[in-house]
């Protein structure tokens, strides 16, 4: 690989940092170990080709084009989260992943309702999940922090939250919600 292709590369890893919170190899690795996926089968599952994974995984690739495809990734994120607490068995993630590659994405808040807490309430982290992914399914996180520089002299409580959920990290969103709850 010449530096051309690094400087793309780290400049595409660092893109889905801001778009999806880590690197999309980084991601997709984790969901292939708790999951208990190949690649192949996490391509099936999210409704994309091998070599398409392969390439986000990468860094050949920056963006995932298709917010159904985006959707179902924080499905299974979700999955593996209850499978590594314990509330979710293994065969049940299973029939649970068949559930979500049969998904066809739609609104991209439609399943808010379906991922619940044992108390019936979304999650927080769903929640954030789901403002940062209709933010930044209208708008690239550079074009969204341009947004907030422009409001932020006379909006700043609004620049604060497009930076923090267009731009920022599922964390720091989440602590920012947390903050913010009455």
């Amino acid at each position: 690989m010449d530096a051309a292709q690094q400087e793309a590369t780290a400049r595409a890893r660092e893109l889905q940092r801001n778009w999806y919170g880590e690197p999309l190899g980084a991601l997709f690795r984790k969901l292939i170990d708790d999951l208990g996926l190949n690649q192949a089968r996490l391509a099936g599952v999210l409704g994309l080709s091998a070599p398409m994974l392969s390439q986000l995984m990468s860094g050949q690739r920056a963006k995932i084009g298709n917010p159904a495809v985006v959707q179902r990734v924080q499905l299974l994120q979700e999955l593996a989260a209850q499978v590594a607490d314990g509330s979710v068995s293994a065969a049940e993630a299973t029939e649970r992943m068949d559930e979500i590659k049969k998904s066809q994405g739609g609104s991209v808040l439609s399943n808010v309702t379906q991922t619940t807490n044992t108390s019936g309430a979304p999650t927080v982290k769903r929640v954030v999940r789901e403002i940062q992914s209709l933010l930044r399914s209208v708008a690239a996180a550079g074009d969204i922090i341009d947004a907030a520089d422009t409001l932020a002299p006379t909006h700043p409580e609004l620049a604060e939250f497009l930076r923090v959920y267009g731009a920022g990290r599922t964390s720091d969103a989440v602590a920012h919600y947390q903050s913010h709850q009455s």
